[in-house]
């Protein structure tokens, strides 16, 4: 039986200074070696974007005992495929990826950096986590999102994930009441850009918006549960087959 600690790699999307990170490396602690990989800078929306134009560079900015930790010039994925392509000795047993100051509750996994750097990890078979706090402010409380990203990622740690799917889990900001397991919410972005003019007129456009809940009434969803005080776990899946769809295209006469 081997005594080696679990690997954890861990990254996010607002990049290596934000306080989401900082918090969630100090929940890891404890649970295993860590390794953070995290962009040198604020790269959220980029879901799962990588580079190709440019080449990448990545340093260590901080080491410690059990910890050592990499800024990267590029995306979230990049981070996580750098990572595991040419720093890592071996492969992590568990990648956590925020915490992101802003929900990716909803629609949002499409855009979202966090949630596209677990995704990432999925490809690779790794078990992996997205963690989101419904707070955009710098200085945010991370107390309840830290324990329970503890919570989740020793769970994980003891028992996995099937092969292909992670979790995006967000909390709500204050008290949390609980966990919910939940689906993700039928919706989309409307409103989305707010248009104004540059000093000499010319017409620019900033991003806005608000969310339209398509489904307010179901109490099985992450919106709800962020609503009502809990913290929302989506199980999210790689394969973006429509596998019931697939009998009724073979039908078609083509």
């Amino acid at each position: 039986m081997s005594d080696r600690k679990p690997l954890i790699l861990i990254t996010n999307d607002d990049g290596y200074q934000a306080k989401g990170i900082a918090e969630l490396i100090n929940a890891m602690k404890g649970l295993g070696e860590l390794v953070v990989f995290a962009p040198d800078s604020h790269r959220s929306g980029m879901s799962s974007a990588i580079t190709t134009a440019h080449p990448l560079r990545a340093r260590i900015y901080h080491k410690e005992e059990n910890l050592t930790a990499y800024m990267c010039n590029g995306t979230p994925v990049d981070c996580v495929k750098l990572a595991l392509n040419e720093f890592l000795e071996r492969k992590p047993d568990l990648l956590v990826s925020g915490v992101n100051h802003g929900s990716n509750a909803g629609i949002s996994v499409l855009y979202s950096g966090t949630v596209a750097a677990a995704l990432e990890g999925c490809v690779s078979n790794i078990p992996s986590i997205a963690f989101s706090l419904c707070d955009f402010t710098p200085d945010a409380d991370f107390t309840y999102t830290a324990r329970i990203a503890e919570k989740l990622a020793r769970k994980v740690l003891s028992d996995g994930l099937p092969k292909g799917i992670c979790l995006n889990v967000n909390v709500p900001v204050g008290e949390v009441k609980g966990i919910r397991m939940t689906t993700q919410t039928q919706g989309k972005w409307v409103n989305e850009y707010q248009r104004s003019q540059d000093g000499i007129g010319r017409d620019v456009f900033w991003m806005t918006g608000n969310f339209e809940n398509w489904e307010e009434d179901n109490v099985n969803n992450d919106e709800w549960a962020l609503a009502n005080g809990y913290a929302a776990v989506v199980p999210v899946k790689i394969d973006m087959t429509a596998h019931d769809l697939i009998p009724e295209l073979k039908e078609w006469e083509l």
